[in-house]
């Protein structure tokens, strides 16, 4: 198939496209760079040293003799969105292109609108692109478990079977968003599945869980070729901020009691994941939910597990528990499905088996580049960011939110 992947140059886009040019999809990687400029902004920077996107592409040629087309877009021009699914007339489009970090949707109101803006504005362009020149094209679009929260009932894949008051209906799952960039998926999710039930467009919104893995076989071929990993307190998970305070000697922070549970997948599994949905698209007009992890742990157990990790190798590991800077329940029921990915072949990792050999050593390899003070958290709920984070300081200018086209 053709797939033009938006979001090409991330820590999931990039790993996404190598495997699909590898598996023998025609791919077309697409993303406006803007990540690393909020990199700079933050003051963070990928533990792995990557490359630029020309020099991954033609790395990527080089190594396996496969072509991807390397394309500059911001989703923020509809023009340019509608011109580009025009030129390459796409069977797919995989859709990670949005801002991605819950921390940095709560530093300050600028952050947060910056962030809706980006993903919502972004996608609504999509969308409208899609009408316009690939009404047959699938959406495949990165969503997250954390749309659900964390409700007291088992958390079903997308929808629920609801009585009231004598009648039955199918209902899209009530979600409970926990930052400004949760609820930007959420108005994803229901801006996708009103286009599909009022265009016929076809969608499959993949509600994904905490991803780990420093990378897949294709990103292991070439230093070039490496994805990111993050481990600071804006767009680091907590696992990998676990791995880098280890490492680098710091008792490993869990926030609050530590009873916080979500779904993970390892970084293979996402990729494997996405080509799934791809290879079996759903009909016209069908928008369908696929939630994508394989595991569920606690932010206990992840340190437990990280801490044993180390003591294999005959390190020891203190575990300290701080001061919850989320809004977020610490002790809660949590028990999400995750059968359609399985149902259509996906065969699982387990984090018990690849912690060590993926994560761990990567960490240890680049330990040198850790900077102990992105180890702790510098953004507050319920008060925005400190006056330590570069781009939020009070005393420098936060990037304007770009403009949104007239038409909306």
């Amino acid at each position: 198939m053709r797939v033009i992947v938006l979001g090409a140059d991330g820590y999931l886009g990039w790993p996404t496209a190598l495997h699909l040019s590898a598996t023998g999809h025609d791919v077309i990687a697409a993303d406006s760079l803007i990540r690393r400029r909020w990199d700079t902004l933050c003051g963070t920077e990928s533990l792995v040293p990557i490359a630029g996107m020309k020099r991954r592409v033609l790395r990527w040629k080089e190594v396996s003799g496969k072509q991807i087309a390397w394309e500059r877009l911001d989703l923020m021009s509809l023009a340019d969105t509608t011109a580009l699914i025009a030129q390459y007339q796409p069977d797919a489009v995989v859709h990670f292109a949005e801002q991605r970090s819950a921390p940095y949707s709560m530093i300050s109101a600028a952050h947060a609108a910056e962030t809706q803006v980006n993903n919502v504005i972004g996608t609504l362009n999509l969308l409208f692109a899609l009408r316009e020149s690939g009404p047959d094209c699938h959406l495949v679009k990165l969503g997250t478990m954390g749309e659900y929260g964390t409700p007291n009932i088992d958390i079903e894949e997308g929808f629920i079977e609801v009585e009231h008051n004598g009648r039955k209906d199918r209902l899209p799952y009530p979600k409970q968003a926990g930052s400004f960039y949760h609820l930007s998926k959420v108005h994803d999710s229901n801006n996708i599945m009103f286009t599909c039930r009022a265009w016929g467009l076809r969608a499959t919104d993949l509600n994904q869980g905490v991803v780990y893995g420093s990378g897949t076989p294709e990103t292991d071929l070439h230093s070039d070729l490496r994805t990111r990993f993050d481990y600071d307190d804006i767009w680091g998970t907590a696992l990998n901020r676990f791995c880098a305070q280890a490492a680098h000697g710091h008792p490993l922070t869990v926030y609050g009691s530590g009873g916080q549970t979500r779904g993970f997948l390892d970084i293979r599994d996402t990729v494997r994941c996405v080509e799934l949905a791809i290879l079996n698209p759903p009909i016209a007009g069908e928008f369908r939910v696929f939630n994508q992890f394989t595991e569920q742990f606690s932010v206990n157990q992840l340190a437990d597990r990280v801490r044993a990790a180390r003591r294999a190798h005959g390190l020891e590991t203190v575990i300290e528990h701080i001061t919850n800077p989320r809004t977020e329940m610490e002790a809660h029921y949590y028990n999400a499905k995750h059968q359609h990915l399985l149902d259509l072949g996906l065969v699982p990792h387990a984090l018990e088996d690849s912690l060590i050999d993926t994560v761990v050593k990567v960490v240890e390899r680049y330990k040198g580049r850790i900077k102990p003070e992105l180890l702790v958290p510098r953004v507050d709920w319920r008060f925005g960011g400190g006056g330590n984070i570069s781009a939020p300081s009070k005393r420098r200018r936060v990037p304007a939110v770009r403009s949104v086209s007239p038409l909306y």
